[in-house]
Formats: C-alpha cells, sequence, structure tokens
C-alpha cells in the first residue's frame, strides 16, 4: 500500500483527494467520412455518435482526404487539428509491430492526437498533416488480435501509441469496444494511456482485470507549458483514482499505471518532481494494481523539424549541443541527455517510487 505523505511530513501542501472535474472533451470543427468508412457498420456507430453531438458531418465520395493543407505550416496544422476523419484501416495496419519495452504488439484504432504537446513523439512516427484519423472497420481490427496470442502466457497490446484513444472516446466508443473484447480474452491484455479525463463512461465496462488504464503524468511547470488541449495533471489523476477504486467503492476496479513522460531536468527539478509525488500519493491514498514508466525527454532530427513548423514560438530545449546522440540498429539517430544526467534522474525517481509506492512496479526507464 502506497505511504503517503501529509502536510506534516511537507512544506508542499496537498489536498487528501483531487477534486473530481468537468471532463475536458475534444470537439472537432469538422467531421468527415470516406466513401469505405459509411460501408463499415461500426462506421456508421461513429456517424451516430457525432450527429448526437451535432457536430458537423461531411460524407465524402472517395476514400481521399482533402482539403488538409493550407499556405503554410502552422495553418496546415491548425486545419488538421481541428478535423476528425473517419476512414478505413489500410491492410499494412494488420500485421502488428512489437512495442518494446510498453508491450508485446501494437495496435491502431486511430491516428493522431487532439492534444498540444509541443514535444509530440507522433510527429517522428506519422507524416502529413496531423489530422485525426479514427478506423471504423474496428471489429476486424480487434479479431486480427488472435493471431498474436501466445497460448498459455500473457500477451499485451498497446493501443496508444499513434493516437490518445480515451480523447476522442466520446466521438467513436471504440476504446469502450476495445476493452470489452480484452475482457472476454484469457491470456491477451490491453495497455492504454492518456492525457485526458473522460472516464465515466468506462467504469462499468466487464475488463475483467485484463486492461491496465495509464495516464501520462508530469511536473505542472512542463504540464501547464508544454501540453496544450489536454485535461490538467490535477484531473488526470483525479480520474486515474476513480478508475483504481474497487466496485464496491464506485471505481472501476481496473489495473492502473502512471507513465512520467518526458522527464526534464528543468530549474528546480527536483522540487517539482517531489509535489508531483505527493499528487499522486494524494489521489492513490489506498491498495491498487500499480505500474510506473519512466520516459526522458529526446527527439530526433526529424521530429525537431516538424516540432518547429508546428509550435514555431516553442521554448522546448532541443539543443543537439546539450544532448548525447543514441542510435539503433537501423542507424536512425536519437537525442538525449548524457549519462550522467540520466543516472542522476533515474536515482532521483528510483528513490521517489520506492519511498510512495513499495509495492508498485516500475517497468522500465528509458
Amino acid at each position: 500500500m502506497p505511504t503517503v505523505k501529509t502536510s506534516s511530513d511537507t512544506d508542499n501542501k496537498v489536498s487528501s483527494k483531487p477534486e473530481a472535474l468537468k471532463p475536458r472533451l475534444w470537439m472537432p470543427e469538422r467531421v468527415v467520412f470516406t466513401k469505405a468508412a459509411l460501408a463499415e457498420p461500426y462506421g456508421q456507430k461513429i456517424l451516430q455518435r457525432v450527429q448526437s453531438l451535432n457536430l458537423p458531418v461531411e460524407e465524402l465520395s472517395r476514400n481521399r482526404l482533402t482539403g488538409l493543407r493550407s499556405e503554410s505550416d502552422r495553418d496546415t496544422y491548425n486545419i488538421a487539428k481541428r478535423t476528425l476523419a473517419v476512414v478505413s484501416a489500410p491492410p499494412s495496419h494488420f500485421k502488428l509491430s512489437p512495442i518494446p519495452p510498453s508491450a508485446d504488439w501494437q495496435f491502431h484504432i486511430a491516428e493522431g492526437c487532439p492534444g498540444h504537446c509541443q514535444y509530440c513523439y507522433l510527429a517522428g512516427s506519422l507524416s502529413g498533416p496531423p489530422v485525426i484519423r479514427v478506423f471504423a472497420n474496428l471489429p476486424h481490427i480487434l479479431e486480427n488480435l488472435a493471431a498474436y496470442e501466445q497460448p498459455g502466457q500473457t500477451t499485451t497490446f498497446e493501443v496508444s501509441c499513434y493516437t490518445d484513444p480515451l480523447g476522442i472516446e466520446h466521438l467513436t466508443g471504440s476504446l469502450a469496444e476495445c476493452i470489452r473484447y480484452f475482457g472476454t480474452r484469457q491470456d491477451a491484455h490491453l495497455r492504454r494511456v492518456s492525457k485526458f479525463d473522460a472516464v465515466n463512461e468506462l467504469l462499468d465496462l466487464p475488463h475483467n482485470g485484463n486492461t491496465r488504464c495509464r495516464m501520462s503524468i508530469n511536473a505542472a511547470p512542463i504540464a501547464s507549458r508544454f501540453e496544450g488541449g489536454t485535461a490538467s495533471v490535477t484531473a488526470r489523476l483525479a480520474a486515474l483514482r476513480q478508475l483504481a477504486l474497487p466496485r464496491e467503492r464506485g471505481g472501476g476496479g481496473y489495473p492502473v499505471g502512471l507513465v512520467i513522460a518526458p522527464i526534464m531536468p528543468i530549474d528546480d527539478w527536483q522540487m517539482h518532481y517531489s509535489r508531483l509525488f505527493n499528487q499522486i500519493s494524494a489521489a492513490l491514498d489506498f491498495e491498487c494494481d500499480l505500474t510506473f514508466e519512466l520516459i526522458s525527454h529526446r527527439f530526433t532530427p526529424s521530429s525537431k523539424e516538424v516540432l518547429q513548423t508546428w509550435y514555431p514560438q516553442s521554448k522546448l530545449d532541443m539543443d543537439e549541443l546539450k544532448r548525447s546522440i543514441k542510435r539503433n540498429k537501423f542507424g536512425g539517430t536519437k537525442y538525449v541527455y548524457n549519462s550522467d544526467t540520466m543516472k542522476t534522474l533515474r536515482r532521483f525517481f528510483e528513490g521517489e517510487i520506492g519511498q510512495h509506492f513499495q509495492n508498485a512496479k516500475l517497468l522500465y526507464w528509458t
């Protein structure tokens, strides 16, 4: 059970429980459906959902998205980020890729995210305008997963690599469908992470303990400056509390997790991250199945170039001269903190987790 710091233990005053706030919901200005998406029964379900929200719907006569580009990169970004496109997942998405250390496999129910994080990792992963694409052939996507399960051992599937599924759930219902599906599996577990907080519709789902709901959080100066369009860290922790609380206490009874990312050694970082752990302790002041994942900030030359077009006024530190170069087996280049900085950061975070959450599992540091 986590050890909770009280106001007598620390100068950082935190409330005993985070207050429940009205969830932050993204509403697109434009919703488009391709011809193939409308032919899918689940595409029709998404259509009904967005129509019930009185959102403008455009039905395309073809399967090609148009009208996403403008004269400048920034204008193109703004147009794409206000657009929800309901399409069909291409055949390439049915051949899954491993995604260590997060999970055994990744699969995609959508691409693109409604948030405006200035360090966005999708900048180096997805090409073209960052429109939010939702896949209408969801039942086929889920049926395909069984071929990747390993009988007799748990196989984990990550659904948050290319999107924040909770951030668009009110528009699609796709995350709930995934949770229901994995609730019926014997040896398969779902993993998802979010910076949004609309979790009420997930609390009563028959997950059977097979979905781990994680929240991505960060120190206050980083979250407030670099994570535009998302729920506050306080709201995310309140939502995680609801997901983790036992059913008899009005919660979802889910296994939960925290992804602290991207970790940055900003001014007074020890103080700010200590305050974050005090917040976590206050939110999760009961026995629960909890994991941590720790990810330090990194970037690639291509992601830096894209991010600087998306956020030209950003104060995010991406000075290559202050970083070490890390190369992957394919020759790709990534800029990370130097070895001494990484050791100092890791030692601090492992110490905080050990102090506050003795029964939690630290899955990895990277």
